[in-house]
């Protein structure tokens, strides 16, 4: 049997009777940390609580054990086997893989859930759970921002918040990284200045929830001006970057940890990219089209009137492509009037390059 154990958020002190129960059933314990933090000290209780019978085997396990899996398939055919995690277990795709291995190899299954990090997180800072969107994790690899960047604009444009975890790493066995939050919002805010989309900025206000579970947990929120100063000490470290605040949210961030901000919907700073758009390329549309038909006009006298007709009617056509970008502008269908704007400039660069001229210079 292959039994899934969640140690939950409080360490060794918070495992459950069921789970202490199983394990002292099992013949192999593996306890991982590589896909979230347990410290030495819980590793050394657990060690002292579980290790009364000399037919136990305790190890601590790196990830390619976990992912390569057959030890502990094979085991599992013949004896009780424990995976011990920080959490719940199938918070982590990685257990999640190795339940589906362990099924298809007809293994009895036994799972002992645990609080997840994350839900416990989420609870402790007063947050509605429903009003978050993507979660996701920052690297300390640059290019790990940008994915971050694009899923708190997705998540702004609908007014969510977002759960941003920082990199937590396990080299060796005693050799721990977790990514500074001020490091990852400097980061952030780098990204701001390549895209502009307009939605970071030192005004931005946030929470860093930092060690939750631990006895030296820590949670503070403000502005991102504020926060860059601090030293939020050793890790795991989240960020929270608040959507639309629900009176409710107001209250509990105010009331249960340190501000040193006012709270602030960030929603305010958001503006739809798509409007961006629409507000710089509409009125360039239009000028284009003008100038062209002034040259239409001009050039009359020189073509047939055949000629003459098709261009004023394909210039007729994107006029209307134009008029209805603003209209679904007015609708907020930005999308649809995005691609109008398209249509209409692909109607007046036709005509451009049939013409070899240039409508797009004012």
């Amino acid at each position: 049997m292959l039994c899934f154990i969640g140690l939950g958020i409080n360490g060794s002190s918070g495992l459950s009777l069921s789970a202490k129960e199983t394990l002292q059933k099992c013949k192999f314990i593996y306890i991982e940390r590589f896909t979230s933090y347990i410290d030495d000290y819980d590793i050394k209780q657990l060690e002292l609580l579980l290790q009364t019978e000399n037919n136990k085997n305790i190890k601590i396990v790196p990830r390619w054990f976990i992912e390569d899996a057959r030890d502990i398939i094979y085991q599992s055919k013949e004896n009780n086997v424990a995976i011990l995690t920080y959490g719940d277990p199938f918070m982590a795709t990685t257990f999640s893989e190795l339940y589906v291995r362990a099924r298809k190899n007809l293994i009895e299954i036994k799972i002992i859930h645990g609080a997840s990090g994350i839900s416990s997180l989420i609870g402790e800072i007063g947050l509605h759970n429903y009003k978050f969107g993507r979660t996701t994790t920052i690297m300390s690899d640059p290019m790990s921002a940008i994915s971050v960047y694009n899923i708190v604009y997705e998540n702004l444009r609908v007014g969510n918040h977002t759960l941003i975890l920082t990199e937590y790493n396990n080299n060796n066995e005693n050799d721990f990284f977790f990514l500074d939050p001020v490091h990852a919002i400097d980061m952030l805010l780098e990204v701001e200045e390549n895209i502009k989309y307009k939605i970071l900025s030192d005004e931005l206000f946030i929470i860093v929830a930092s060690r939750i579970g631990m006895k030296d947990q820590n949670i503070l929120a403000g502005k991102i001006k504020s926060m860059r100063k601090i030293d939020f000490g050793n890790g795991p470290h989240s960020i929270i970057i608040t959507g639309q605040l629900h009176f409710t949210e107001i209250d509990s961030i105010t009331s249960l940890y340190q501000n040193l901000d006012p709270p602030l919907d960030n929603t305010v700073f958001f503006q739809h990219i798509a409007i961006t758009m629409l507000e710089k390329y509409l009125p360039k549309a239009k000028d284009a089209l003008k100038n062209m038909k002034l040259y239409l006009e001009n050039e009359k006298n020189s073509t047939s009137d055949k000629q003459n007709k098709g261009m004023f009617d394909v210039l007729e056509n994107a006029e209307y492509y134009l008029l209805d970008a603003e209209r679904f502008f007015n609708q907020h269908k930005f999308e649809l009037g995005i691609l109008s704007i398209g249509y209409a400039e692909g109607l007046i660069d036709a005509l451009r390059f049939q013409k070899n001229i240039n409508p797009w210079l004012s």
